[in-house]
């Protein structure tokens, strides 16, 4: 059976490996399960702003009605977005085209649920299986008056844009603040400044005229240098950056200086502990996040749990725990009272709710406690050879443990890479313990 479904939906080359057949093809197949249990007949999609979003969204919709679904196409807008609107509308499920921080000549397809949830890998799995037999999906298309309709609805943005509103306290404004933001020239192009505007801030924007191949080119959350630079040339008090789909934030504070995701989670995670907002006492990260944030949660009486790399995990396990709060070292945040999944506009909107609250500027407040030195390298591979068939990696890897460091060796979900982690007290040793690993990988993989 051909594995469609990685880390974060269905990703690939555009027009590769996610051709419009294929496109076409996992919607029919998504169709036919999320009908078993259809309430409204109703499936949203949207998409962010890359070229091989017209041909991917056309594939999609025809998937859908062929199965009987209605359709409401609403255009570029955030991750977040989709999860939300889905919920609102709704709608039996929601669709977001996106290959998220990739560059343009990728895209995806993730699925949420009614309740505006990712999908259980028990359910990509389901769908998977349908997509891969030929004679469930000529079973599950309809004829006639049963096949589905489609329209698009270019106002839902307003949606949107309210429950933003509604996740920054009332009691405050943002009026005296001003703020850079980089949207990517992704999809929060046209919601992002205007939420933080009709707030009342003072908006120099940058990266928000997509022409559908400069998404995540040189900007947004993966390249903040020249966002840094901005904030230092308008003297800013914060610089907010995005990446394509929006549901990732990395920050600049008021020196140009980019903020590590695990001084948000923590300074994030305090603030709401703070203001009786930490709902079972406790944060999710991930197993890449810093040893530092833990000992700072330990300090203050707050659990740190750790779940899998993506958000999908994090937010499994914050419903396990009955957790509303979690994210990832990289920027995806999850503040569950507002957002199914992460939502960098929601992320952004309690930090600033934050440095108006404590009265401190961003270099002071969203730094709490000190980063053990970490070193996070991605190698390209060849082949995802199985972790556990490398000769001699146990043993690399336990002399590292014998030096207390800590370590973690994993494939990227959504690329040909391998990521590594290594983490200690003494920079000097994790580096050189790094580059032997690098050395080997790159001969046990790439030779």
């Amino acid at each position: 059976m051909r594995k469609l479904f990685g880390t974060d939906g269905v990703r690939g080359e555009a027009g590769s490996f996610l051709t419009a057949g294929l496109a076409m093809r996992v919607a029919m197949a998504a169709g036919i399960y999320f009908r078993k249990n259809s309430v409204n007949n109703r499936i949203l999609v949207g998409k962010d702003t890359r070229i091989s979003g017209y041909m991917i969204e056309n594939a999609i919709v025809a998937g859908l009605t062929a199965t009987g679904y209605d359709v409401i196409q609403i255009g570029p807008m955030p991750t977040p977005a989709i999860a939300f609107i889905t919920e609102n509308m709704r709608c039996d499920a929601g669709i977001m085209i996106s290959a998220s921080h990739n560059s343009f000549e990728d895209n995806g397809i993730k699925f949420f649920d009614g309740d505006g949830n990712k999908l259980s890998e028990a359910i990509e799995r389901e769908i998977e299986a349908i997509a891969n037999d030929s004679e469930a999906i000529l079973e599950g298309q309809v004829t006639a008056t049963a096949i589905g309709k489609a329209k698009r609805i270019d106002d839902v943005i307003g949606r949107y844009i309210v429950q933003l509103k509604n996740s920054f306290p009332l009691d405050l404004s943002l009026h005296g603040m001003r703020i850079v933001l980089d949207t990517a020239n992704g999809a929060a192009y046209k919601v992002g400044p205007t939420v933080l505007e009709e707030l009342g801030a003072d908006i120099v924007v940058l990266n928000n005229e997509p022409n559908g191949f400069n998404i995540n080119e040189n900007c947004g959350a993966l390249h903040p240098k020249e966002l840094g630079k901005n904030v230092l040339k308008y003297r800013a008090d914060l610089g907010i950056a995005l990446d394509g789909d929006a549901d990732r934030i990395v920050v600049v504070d008021e020196k140009g200086k980019i903020v590590d995701g695990d001084h948000l989670l923590g300074a994030l995670g305090m603030y709401m502990y703070k203001e009786g907002k930490l709902k079972g006492n406790g944060i999710v990260a991930t197993v890449m996040s810093n040893q530092g944030l833990d000992d700072y949660a330990k300090e203050n009486g707050i659990t740190l749990y750790r779940s899998n790399v993506g958000d999908k995990y994090v937010l499994e396990l914050m419903h396990e725990k009955g957790i509303n709060f979690g994210g990832e070292q990289s920027g995806h945040i999850i503040v569950n009272d507002f957002a199914k999944t992460g939502d960098g506009l929601v992320s952004a909107l309690q930090i600033l709710a934050l440095l108006i609250r404590t009265n401190k500027k961003a270099s002071k407040a969203l730094r709490p406690f000190k980063l053990y030195p970490q070193n996070l390298t991605n190698i390209k591979v060849k082949v995802k050879k199985p972790l556990e068939e490398i000769e001699g990696l146990d043993e690399k890897l336990a002399a590292i443990e014998n030096d207390n460091m800590r370590h973690l060796v994993r494939y990227s979900g959504t690329e040909n890479k391998l990521r590594l982690l290594i983490e200690g007290k003494e920079a000097k040793k994790m580096n050189a313990s790094m580059d032997d690993l690098i050395t080997f990988f790159e001969k046990a993989l790439n030779a």
